[in-house]
């Protein structure tokens, strides 16, 4: 459930901290105070809907942050593993959303930050909301099979199905592919095998280009490289005034100089030490120029080897960089390419037979789980039917008539996909028959847009209890509706919100099993306490203003939580947390802002707030006295 929505510096509200119960929650105020901001806040809390334009002006940012209780096993664990962290059963779940005036948001989950994406898929786990278009959902064919697969609870059956289908769509790609290739098979194996073979014969090997190349710039120049070096041995050692004979002289002089004055013994050193290391170096050289003269058939060889590498380099890695990397490794990965190409090509022909028997086999099964699906949701659609028209009946559509008609297509051996869609062989229609005398027709045909309303409201109190999302908000669900039928629509929101089953005068015991039954728990928590958790980062409610105040106790009312946008009082009667929208005006001339609060009603503000409902804003002891019947017969 929701225990807490934070609203800050969205549009027009500038503040306002709503604290919500168990049950049914119930929003009221009049046209334009802002109820549609409230649904937009868990829309763009939930990732449903753009933070664009919403910031209040002047308002660095805006932020809105829902605390959420958590108690489904099974649905902590999805949203843990959505979360990409560990959430335990008491801890509570803190999803905060900033959107600012540039567009960009930013979005935590317990403190850590998180996608939009992540939040959209969480969001499908805790909050269900149903706007005023939303009943819409009911005219397509596949949202209808879809609610009759829920009451069927066949997701499992379901998902198995889609997969195997999946499997089945890809394999029969593949064949296609396959198919379409042979005709290019033996070119392609003819043209592959020969740039495989030229590559082979070469044989090229990682660094021997580069290596080869700094080669052939050496011998490219070796004549003025030997004249050079020579002329440079010469002058060291060979002629007779060589640098090194020079220095052996002065080495020979400064050491009878030291004889006569030690001070002079460093520079000698220094000078022997020079004449050494060119004797070494006028020996290095001389090896150097024994080197160039050895192999004169060299420099043929390497430019015949680069001759070779160039010409696959320019067949196969035009696009390498030969700047930065080694052109060769182009070369050996493109022959790798080529090994794998060939072995597919090569297997084909036994891959073809082998996906035949797949297919054929896959079928089979698709058919096997296709008729499996097609009598569960046979046998769903006729305990469906008397349990909707009961609903209907105490909705004010008692000569309503429902059919749900299953249309089954027939395989086609040949081709299986002809038939299959991904939910299996079944399309589903609700046909309807709101008078008598008339014939029924698609739901999509002939009801309106009230009707379609009671009847998503019927379908969602049938289908509540096997429902694991636990928070369901419905924006002015008494659209289209009178206040004749509130009482009854409030009823049913109290009921769904309570996990009470449906109860009529018609339902049939044969389709108690599909009913989802959950009694509702005697027992009651006492004293709840006005404060949320310290750790939750949202403030303990405490005076007037925007606080939506928490008053008195709260019951322990179960698992579900109904949060009601509405105009009818007799659905806010029903209410077991009333909460009132109300738009203000202040400052004068430019220094004019609007503000939207958001405060808890309990007693008199309430009674006063439903008798406004009933005459339209004129408080009479008249009005006055309704509406403290209706709310005391409401909470009977």
């Amino acid at each position: 459930m929701l225990r807490e929505l934070h609203i800050s510096n969205l549009a027009v509200i500038e503040d306002a901290r709503i604290e919500l119960s168990r049950g049914l929650n119930a929003f009221t105020g009049q046209t334009g105070a802002g109820k549609s901001l409230v649904l937009g806040a868990f829309e763009i809390l939930l990732g449903l809907k753009s933070t664009k334009n919403m910031v209040r002006p002047d308002a660095k940012e805006a932020r809105v942050s829902g605390l959420f209780e958590v108690k489904d096993p099974q649905t902590l664990e999805s949203i843990s593993q959505l979360a990409d962290q560990p959430l335990e059963p008491a801890e509570p779940l803190l999803i905060t959303r900033k959107f600012f005036p540039s567009g960009r948001s930013a979005i935590s989950i317990n403190g850590l930050p998180a996608t939009a994406t992540m939040l959209k898929q969480i969001g499908h786990h805790l909050v269900d909301i149903h706007g005023q278009h939303d009943h819409q959902f009911l005219l397509k064919p596949a949202n209808q099979l879809i609610i009759v697969d829920n009451f069927a609870d066949v997701t499992t059956l379901r998902k198995q199905f889609t997969e195997n289908y999946n499997t089945l769509r890809d394999l029969l790609s593949r064949k296609q592919q396959l198919i379409t290739s042979q005709s290019l098979r033996a070119q392609q194996i003819d043209l592959y095998e020969f740039q495989a073979n030229e590559i082979d014969d070469v044989d090229p090997h990682v660094g021997e280009f580069p290596e080869l190349q700094a080669q052939h710039k050496t011998l490219k120049n070796a004549s003025k490289i030997h004249a050079d070096a020579s002329n440079i041995n010469t002058a060291l050692y060979e002629s007779d005034s060589a640098i090194i004979s020079r220095l052996e002289i002065m080495t020979h002089l400064l050491r009878n100089l030291t004889e006569l004055d030690s001070d002079l013994e460093p520079l000698e050193e220094q000078v022997r030490t020079a004449t050494i290391t060119l004797q070494e170096a006028s020996f290095e050289l001389s090896r150097y120029i024994s080197r160039l003269d050895a192999n004169p058939e060299q420099a043929t060889d390497i430019e015949s080897r680069l001759n070779q590498l160039n010409r696959l380099i320019h067949k196969y890695a035009k696009s390498a960089d030969t700047l930065t990397n080694d052109p060769v490794q182009a070369v050996i990965d493109h022959r790798n390419t080529l090994g794998q190409q060939l072995e597919e090509l090569y297997v084909q022909d036994t891959d073809l037979t082998h996906i035949d028997k797949q297919i054929a086999d896959l079928s089979n099964q698709l058919i096997a789980i296709a008729d499996q699906l097609t009598a569960a949701r046979s046998e769903a659609a006729q305990n469906l039917k008397p349990l909707i028209e009961s609903q209907l009946i105490d909705l004010g559509m008692s000569e309503a008539i429902l059919d749900i008609q299953i249309n089954t297509a027939q395989p086609n051996p040949d081709n299986p996909l002809d038939a299959f869609n991904s939910t299996g062989l079944d399309s589903v229609d609700f046909l309807i028959k709101t008078n008598p005398g008339q014939p029924s027709r698609p739901l999509r045909k002939i009801a309106s847009g009230g009707e379609l309303s009671r009847i998503m409201l019927a379908l969602k109190s049938i289908l509540a209890s096997s429902d694991r999302i636990s928070v369901l908000v419905f924006d002015e669900i008494d659209a289209n509706i009178g206040g004749r039928l509130g009482s009854v629509i409030g009823q049913k929101l109290h009921n769904l919100a309570h996990n009470m089953a449906p109860t009529t005068s018609k339902q049939n015991r044969k389709t108690k099993k599909y009913s989802r039954k959950k009694n509702q728990k005697a027992s009651a928590k006492q004293n709840e306490k006005n404060c949320l958790p310290s750790h939750s980062n949202l403030a303990c409610a405490t005076g007037g203003g925007t606080l939506a105040k928490q008053g008195g106790d709260v019951g322990d009312m179960g698992d579900q939580q109904v949060l009601c946008i509405t105009h009818l009082p007799q659905i806010a009667a029903f209410a077991d947390r009333h909460l009132r929208i109300e738009k203000s005006i202040s400052g004068r001339g430019k220094s004019r802002k609007t503000s939207t609060t958001v405060t808890h009603l309990d007693g008199k503000p309430r009674v006063e707030e439903l008798a406004e409902m009933i005459s339209g804003h004129v408080l009479t002891p008249t009005t006055l006295k309704q509406a403290k019947e209706l709310l005391e017969t409401a909470q009977a």
